[in-house]
């Protein structure tokens, strides 16, 4: 009978972990708005789903990074689902004071751009699985606008 059980439990085993998965991808980082305060950075996290059901998004937590120092971090709390056989596109705001902008000048004043780091761990509930994250990571540079940008 232990075997029984030893055989039962590798076969679900295997097929859990040949079991196909949502996937997913973050865009590069580009400036949406600035104001009086702070400017808000965005990213498009890509998630296609193989299941013919919606799957739920539990929460996506992000770090955005530049010179080796911590820019912003938080978590978006239940940000919809994944439709069924699909591509869902999830818009990651980011919103940055700009004290911490002007900080980063001396990296800024030599090229007029950022450049940053991006970790997103997107966690879903799988049937079966339970809460499932995966792990995105994304860096390059996003261009700033200059002043002529902001009245055109």
């Amino acid at each position: 009978m232990a075997g029984l059980m030893n055989r039962a439990k590798e076969f679900v085993a295997e097929k859990i972990v040949n079991m196909e998965k949502p996937e997913a991808e973050l865009t590069d980082l580009s400036v949406k708005t600035f104001n009086r305060d702070s400017a808000t950075f965005i990213s498009d996290v890509d998630i296609s789903n193989p299941y013919s059901h919606s799957i739920p998004i539990c929460e996506i937590s992000y770090t955005l990074k530049s010179a080796g120092r911590e820019i912003v971090s938080g978590t978006m709390k239940d940000p919809g689902s994944i439709k069924g056989d699909t591509k869902t596109k999830v818009e990651l705001p980011l919103k940055v004071p700009y004290d911490f902008i002007i900080s980063l000048l001396k990296d800024i004043g030599r090229d007029w751009d950022i450049d940053y780091e991006l970790e997103v761990g997107l966690t879903i509930d799988l049937p079966l699985l339970g809460d499932f994250t995966i792990p995105l990571r994304n860096a390059g540079e996003v261009k700033l606008p200059t002043i002529s940008d902001l009245f055109t």
